[in-house]
């Protein structure tokens, strides 16, 4: 009898679940509603492995968490598949708390997790989507290419200027051509150029392939192109936005969204000390760059006028052009968030904008 009232008394209690995953394993600790602990052990780094720990009948999961990472947004989706509360929790968030411990172990780690479930001290961060996901792994591709073309171009610049070739202004279709006049009568020269030149068209042929996949996704999609009528915002612009952002619904309002992106200023309080730095930089450093990229053309190269820029440019007046950019880049997220939303387009005058 009493084993019987004790594994009753184990099935009505609500377990918290920390996993401190690596690339080839994933440390579990399960504790229980006094924090004691019911189980550790550490498994393989996949799906089937953690569901064979968590999946017990003799738990009854409240909280299950892990950090966010490169492995987190798989695990996650198939631990929520299986029904299981899992959360993800911000990186950040989480090294502070675990930086309390005095060793740090795969083990502790895990534990600290599963307490911060049980305490409810924890910061979730959403999973995007599979959808969104893949956009995202053709933006970042995209950008990965693009950078490596541009650093062999820098590079071809300054390994030839020691030679006093000096390349000048060109632009990237003429480069290839320049570079060739250049070394054509030094053959030392031109065998060590001509690897870094054909590795250079190959870069640039494939990011070409890559945008043409991006504008030709960006021409199917409704949202995207309602993004577009935003002065300054083109195709990748949009895109990025929509693979950032992903479910528009999980922030509260749209002035929220400026800050997720790490565009409004930081602060320092305490005691009587109460200063404003710069801002925070926090959340996603691609969609951030983006947007200050998208709002610089609206103020500085846009010659259409708009209410928005109207507004930009009064900053700009007052406190400068830096922060007059950052300040529209934090508009613009919000004012892309409520098109999204609302279904609408971007409205040039104010009298259109009141008038919705």
């Amino acid at each position: 009898m009493n084993g019987l009232k004790h594994q009753k008394e184990k099935r009505s209690m609500n377990h918290f679940a920390g996993l401190d995953v690596s690339v080839k394993e994933t440390s579990i600790c399960i504790v229980d509603d006094t924090g004691g602990i019911v189980r550790e052990v550490k498994v393989a780094s996949e799906p089937d492995a953690l569901l064979a720990v968590l999946k017990s009948q003799s738990y009854h999961f409240k909280r299950i968490g892990l950090e966010a990472g490169p492995l987190s947004q798989w695990l996650f989706s198939a631990l929520a598949e299986a029904g299981l509360p899992a959360i993800c929790v911000e990186t950040r968030h989480m090294r502070a708390v675990l930086q309390a411990q005095i060793n740090k172990t795969d083990r502790n780690d895990a534990r600290g997790i599963a307490r911060m479930m049980r305490a409810g001290l924890y910061r979730s961060v959403h999973v995007k989507t599979l959808r969104s996901q893949k956009l995202r792994m053709l933006l970042t591709h995209r950008k990965l290419l693009q950078s490596k073309a541009i650093a062999i171009e820098n590079d071809l610049r300054g390994t030839l200027r020691n030679f006093g070739l000096k390349v000048g202004m060109v632009g990237k279709l003429k480069f290839e051509a320049r570079i060739k006049e250049l070394v054509e009568n030094l053959p030392d020269l031109t065998v060590l150029v001509e690897p870094l030149l054909i590795v250079r068209r190959v870069l640039r042929e494939q990011t070409a392939v890559l945008h043409r996949r991006l504008l030709a996704i960006v021409r199917d999609d409704e949202v995207c192109r309602r993004l577009m009528t935003v002065p300054g915002v083109g195709p990748v612009v949009a895109l990025t936005y929509r693979a950032t952002v992903d479910v528009p619904a999980r922030f509260k309002n749209s002035k929220a969204v400026g800050a997720v992106f790490g565009l409004t200023p930081s602060r320092y309080q305490s005691g009587e000390i109460d200063r404003t730095g710069g801002i925070s930089k926090c959340g996603d450093e691609m969609m951030r760059v983006m947007l200050y990229e998208a709002a610089q053309i609206l103020l500085v190269r846009s010659a259409k006028w708009s209410w928005l820029k109207a507004w930009a440019m009064q900053i700009a007046k007052r406190r400068g052009m830096k922060k007059a950019i950052v300040a529209l880049a934090r508009r613009l997220a919000a004012i892309m968030h409520r098109i999204w939303v609302d279904g609408t387009e971007f409205r040039w005058s104010r009298q259109e904008a009141a008038a919705a």
